[in-house]
């Protein structure tokens, strides 16, 4: 009956269908990978198998954008959940220097071997560490998430809110590219809204500057995902 309903869509419109079709099956076998391994061992074999439907290969073109107009902050910034390290690179500058977390010993070390030859290397560091049990030295100017939040269990949002209250500058800027804002159930990806994010970042005294549609969004994302900008005061820093 799939194979049937499958073959039905690609006769239709093939181009776009057979892109849906490989992204059904690679969150199906993401969502297989990880419930066999709660530990964080099943993101390990989704970057050892190729099971990595979220990364594109490429920076995010609403932080590239962002980055060359001039539109982000200066000093430390910070990227949760950064696999391969593409947003971390595109950013990294005499300006700005970017750490790059991942739970994945395999993601990490494939940033090392794209990235780590690069020019600008000295303006950016990869960490295979947990983000919730990990304590940078410095607080930070920036932190930047994008499928990081949609990828954790629903609740541990409250303590990602949390940890990104505690290693924020009180100055310091959080930017989080909402995605999926859609209806589906299971995950992750997690579905998501912005009221997701203000239950557990207005707690924690933030506020958002905006939220925006994403134009930049790739195609097959577009619609489904928005730009939000959060400050918060100074009296929340916990550092």
């Amino acid at each position: 009956m799939y194979s049937q309903f499958a073959s039905s869509l690609i006769s239709r419109r093939p181009k776009l269908y057979q892109y849906q079709l490989r992204m059904m099956m690679k969150k199906r076998e993401l969502q297989q990978l990880l419930h066999r391994d709660s530990t964080g061992g099943g993101w390990d074999k989704c970057w050892e198998q190729g099971v990595t439907p979220w990364d594109l290969g490429r920076p995010t073109p609403v932080i590239a954008h962002l980055h060359n107009s001039g539109g982000l902050p200066k000093g430390r910034a910070l990227v949760p959940g950064c696999g391969t390290g593409y947003d971390v690179v595109e950013i990294a500058c005499p300006d700005c220097h970017v750490t790059g977390l991942d739970i994945s010993h395999n993601a990490i070390n494939k940033a090392l071997q794209l990235f780590s030859s690069l020019p600008n290397a000295m303006h950016f560091t990869f960490l295979k560490v947990d983000f919730f049990t990990w304590h940078p030295t410095d607080l930070f100017d920036l932190i930047f998430d994008y499928t990081f939040f949609c990828a954790i269990e629903p609740d541990m949002r409250p303590a990602w809110a949390q940890k990104m209250a505690d290693i924020l500058k009180p100055d310091g800027e959080l930017i989080t590219l909402m995605f999926p804002i859609d209806d589906h159930v299971g995950g992750p990806p997690y579905k998501v809204s912005v009221s997701d994010y203000e239950e557990v970042l207005h707690p924690m005294g933030f506020k958002a500057i905006s939220i925006l549609d994403n134009d930049l969004a790739v195609k097959p994302r577009k619609g489904r995902e928005k730009l939000g900008r959060w400050k918060r005061s100074a009296s929340r820093s916990s550092f």
